[in-house]
């Protein structure tokens, strides 16, 4: 058998020219069609196309088994506390026991109690040596690991190591290196995390840690420095808080306002009178003020010194029942010529709430009594605000007839927002006025500026219908200034 073919480059288009054979042979002959440029080009697009989706697959595949590596083989993580104090620096360790059992190299997961009382000092030793502060040109700390603790109230379970460490004379607490490798020396994948938890001069307190960084198996130091603070920064910031607390609680500044509503008005029998005059009503109010802010600030110190601590719901219930006490007496006089006691009764009330918002910010005797100053000025500068906005108007307000509906309008208003507080506070019921409040708060200029308006308006009519009466003899100037002259 023999056969010849042509090629043709162009179109590689097979073509039998001559075909000899002896016998009967059947055969196959394959024609390649001509392929054009678009035809590849598709082709072309759809392998690449099935290549991404390969790699595409085959990432997630990937990604998804780190995953599952990672949850089952969770290393727990330390963490290191700092507390700046003014001649030394706190550590609190949290060192979890797993990890720690590794690089201490004796059992402790077993029976940790026992493994405690056991290794006690052996577990201080360890820790203390492998805490190394050094000052920027290389001098050492101290170091004294002052208390440990077992916390295994909760999975992982943690010895918890409280440290003090005291910069050598002249160096400074706030610029140093800290070298830490109590666990990250030995087990090479335990990472360490860093945060500042009190540091007045920069305004870090421990209800909002500033994060510093990580140490590992191959970081074990890093570059503390806090030198940007001062102790203005930290009590700017508290007399801040403070003033945020009163302007944030309604319903501390609510008590405060309802118990002055009647402080203008002379109390006759089971009603309220007259206006009983200028220099009367501002020592009554003055009395008033003064009397809630030496309540609050004597269970401020206590409560923020931790001598005494109450839940947080009875106290919250106790200030909600306040309002609705201040609501009753300002309709109906109910303690009518003690209302200073009243005002420091429930100040301590009030004082213990406001401890809880600074309980974390004196951790040392000198800052606590700074806390408890610069927030409680802070307080204080807040009430003085209000106060004079609003008693001006309503001294105003008790020399006119319009005041009667004024005072039970906004007595009525506090008592029933009292009334949401209790149920919500102790029954958990869902409180639709507090929305009202919140609202209303948020307009506190517009409600000083109707306040304002209604009580020039209330005077303004009061003194142009005794005019027209003639009540008002020739020349006449009374006490709020206003002539009369035809």
């Amino acid at each position: 058998m023999r056969a010849t073919k042509n090629q043709e480059s162009a179109g590689r288009e097979i073509v039998i020219s001559h075909f000899e054979t002896s016998c009967f042979v059947p055969a196959i002959v394959f024609v390649e069609r001509p392929v054009s440029r678009s035809s590849r080009c598709l082709a072309n697009i759809k392998r690449a196309m099935r290549l991404f989706v390969h790699a595409f697959w085959l990432t997630v595949l990937m990604v998804l088994m780190s995953v599952f590596s990672l949850q089952a083989h969770n290393s727990p993580s330390s963490s290191v506390m700092l507390d700046f104090y003014r001649d030394r620096v706190g550590v609190e360790l949290t060192l979890p026991l797993a990890e720690l059992e590794l690089s201490f190299k004796q059992p402790l997961l077993a029976n940790p109690a026992e493994a405690f009382a056991k290794n006690n000092s052996a577990l201080k030793d360890y820790v203390q040596a492998y805490v190394n502060p050094q000052t920027e040109d290389g001098r050492a700390w101290s170091v004294e690991v002052q208390d440990l603790k077992l916390q295994t109230n909760s999975q992982p379970f943690d010895l918890v190591a409280q440290v003090m460490m005291t910069p050598p004379a002249g160096a400074s607490t706030r610029k140093f290196n800290f070298n830490y490798s109590v666990i990250n020396h030995e087990v090479m994948s335990h990472c360490v995390f860093v945060s500042v938890r009190n540091d007045w001069d920069t305004a870090v307190f421990s209800g909002q840690p500033e994060p510093l960084g990580q140490i590992h198996f191959t970081v074990t130091s890093l570059a503390i420095d806090r030198s940007n603070g001062s102790w203005t920064r930290g009590f700017r910031s508290v007399f801040n808080l403070g003033l945020r607390h009163i302007a944030e609680g309604t319903d501390h500044l609510l008590f405060l306002l309802v118990l002055l509503l009647p402080a203008p008005l002379l109390a006759s029998g089971k009603r309220w009178g007259n206006f009983g005059g200028l220099k009367r009503s501002l020592l009554q109010l003055l009395k008033i003020v003064s009397a809630f802010t030496i309540g609050h600030s004597l269970t401020l110190l206590i409560g923020a010194a931790g001598w005494l601590r109450l839940p947080g719901q009875p106290v919250e219930i106790l200030i909600a029942v306040s309002i609705l006490v201040s609501a009753i007496h300002a309709i109906r006089p109910w303690f009518a010529g003690k209302e200073v006691f009243i005002a420091a009764g429930f100040g301590l009330i009030h004082g213990l709430a406001f401890a809880d918002s600074i309980a974390g910010f004196g951790f040392s005797p000198w800052y606590l009594a700074c806390t408890v100053l610069g927030f409680n000025l802070g307080i204080e500068a807040m009430q003085l605000i209000v106060v004079a906005v609003t008693i001006p108007w309503l001294i105003l307000l008790a020399r006119t007839e319009f005041y009667p509906p004024v005072r039970i309008l906004g007595a009525v208003f506090g008592g029933t927002a009292a009334l949401g507080w209790i149920a919500e506070r102790m029954l958990h019921w869902p409180n639709p006025f507090n929305a009202v409040v919140n609202t209303l708060a948020q307009h506190g200029f517009w409600l000083v500026g109707t306040l304002g308006t209604t009580a020039l308006v209330a005077m303004a009519w009061q003194w142009f219908t005794r005019l027209a009466k003639d009540e008002i003899p020739l020349g006449y100037q009374d006490e709020t200034g206003f002539h009369c002259q035809k």
